[in-house]
């Protein structure tokens, strides 16, 4: 298995089984429609290529292996795993998290200076419910909608169903839900309806000072 998946990589690596090298293997296999192997391998090496291509290319791929990985293992050293390992762990983490606070739910965080957490599942599937503020005892929830989402016919129905699971939610955990519009700018989520941010700042005033 290690010997595979070594033979694997660097084959991928050097794309040694793309179109330009074996053929359209998958519309070629359709053209012959086989009833065994032995009429595919027939077929190929008599219409695509012959046995001796792919002997070659195997050729090709021991050689990148033998020579080229070989050499790139041996340059490898101790601090070139340690470094990778660091910046794996630090810095992709950081960038992953940096990624992570540029979403929809990371900007509302950054801008109301609260925690957002992800809602449980139970208030998904009973409330409509993606994410939620705790304030005291009681909780704020929130829901994100694509751009556009309120005027599609289709969705007026659910819009509805959704507004009454939402005042369940309010019944039951005290704070309102509140619609968040999703929409991508320049590669970017950014929130659509932003005048929802001052009616959230209310709500958490109005839960902490009944």
């Amino acid at each position: 298995m290690p010997k595979e998946w070594i033979i694997n990589q660097a084959n991928m690596r050097w794309g040694l089984n793309k179109k330009n090298k074996v053929g359209a293997v998958s519309d070629e296999i359709r053209k012959c429609s086989p009833k065994s192997l032995n009429e595919w391998e027939e077929y190929y090496y008599r219409s695509v290529y012959p046995k001796e291509h792919l002997e070659n290319l195997g050729r090709t791929l021991y050689i990148k292996i033998s020579e080229v990985c070989q050499a790139e293992i041996e340059s490898v050293t101790e601090k070139d795993c340690i470094n990778f390992i660091v910046n794996l762990v630090i810095n992709r983490t950081y960038g992953g998290y940096q990624s992570e606070i540029q979403t929809i739910y990371g900007q509302l965080q950054h801008i109301l200076e609260v925690k957002i957490e992800p809602a449980p599942d139970e208030w998904d599937r009973g409330y409509n419910v993606d994410f939620f503020i705790k304030v005291k005892d009681k909780y704020i929830g929130l829901q994100i909608k694509p751009a556009g989402y309120a005027y599609i016919p289709q969705i007026i129905n659910e819009f509805k169903f959704q507004e009454r699971t939402h005042q369940k939610f309010t019944e039951k955990y005290g704070g309102k839900v509140f619609y968040i519009i999703s929409v991508k700018e320049d590669q970017k989520k950014v929130i659509q309806n932003p005048e929802v941010i001052g009616e959230i700042k209310k709500e958490i005033e109005r839960l902490k000072n009944p």
